[in-house]
């Protein structure tokens, strides 16, 4: 009681108030803010094991992530530079090129004006280690060609379902019919691998998930890894946040904090 605490629950957290099983919830570290906080688990759990319990990433690989000025694009990037030189190319807007150089970055490419796959090519001929996939579609066949022999791809979402305010069911379609498929044979004669993978779906691995958060404490005590929070709206301001996503202006982490009433942050001045 009375301890500061992430938490991880699949829904249910835009409130001031939540219950969470005792097992989805993880001490804080020392100096970490609120906001980190919020901005850690999801994100950070979903990098690590993509790229190292799935990825297995090594030193001197090349990896290409995608949204790579997201929520869990920059927790990939942070994580890619704790492993002695590995090459990352990110997809992003033009407008984040410069941040995305800052961070570790080699290779930021606009997917707006250019076709990703021929700007890594030309760069890296034989393709990359390791594909982020959060796309899903089409852009999973563009991944698993990149792949060099003994690469992995990794898909974690199926953003091109989302293309605006509402449903766009041409989009969802599309999308379905463009979605990536291969066969156990295939596989065979490419030597790629295929994973999938989903947090919300792990609920019960409580002790596969502790050890993970354990490792991320670690690296955010030695100041390997910190969230990259974007912007922090109060509860009333939703939807202001949710544009701030939906228009791709963000690079790290949007953050919901409820706002403490009026009385309140007096008494606590006081």
């Amino acid at each position: 009681v009375g301890d500061k605490v992430m938490v991880l629950a699949r829904s249910g957290l835009w409130q001031e108030v939540v219950n969470v099983p005792a097992s989805h919830t993880f001490p804080m570290p020392e100096g970490m803010s609120f906001e980190e906080a919020a901005a850690l688990l999801v994100n950070y759990i979903t990098a690590y094991m993509v790229l190292f319990d799935f990825g297995n990433l090594r030193p001197n690989q090349s990896v290409l992530i995608h949204m790579a000025a997201g929520g869990v694009g920059t927790a990939a990037i942070q994580l890619c530079k704790t492993v002695e030189n590995v090459t990352i190319f990110g997809t992003a807007s033009a407008s984040k090129h410069e941040s995305l150089k800052e961070s570790g970055v080699a290779h930021p490419i606009d997917y707006r004006t250019m076709d990703y796959a021929e700007e890594v090519r030309k760069i890296s001929p034989k393709g990359v280690d390791i594909v982020l996939d959060p796309l899903g579609g089409s852009d999973t066949s563009k991944a698993f060609n990149l792949l060099k022999p003994m690469g992995k791809l990794i898909t974690y979402g199926v953003a091109n379902l989302l293309t605006g305010q509402k449903k766009n069911l041409m989009a969802m379609a599309k999308t379905w019919w463009n979605q990536f498929s291969i066969t156990a044979l295939q596989l065979l004669h490419q030597n790629k691998a295929v994973c999938g993978y989903h947090l919300g779906y792990m609920d019960e691995e409580v002790e596969l998930l502790s050890s993970v958060v354990a490792k991320l404490v670690n690296l955010y005590s030695q100041g390997k890894i910190k969230p990259k929070i974007d912007s922090v709206w109060p509860f009333d301001q939703v939807a202001e946040a949710m544009k701030q996503m939906q228009e791709k202006k963000n690079v790290g982490k949007v953050i919901l904090v409820p706002q403490a009433p009026k009385e309140e942050s007096k008494k606590a001045e006081n």
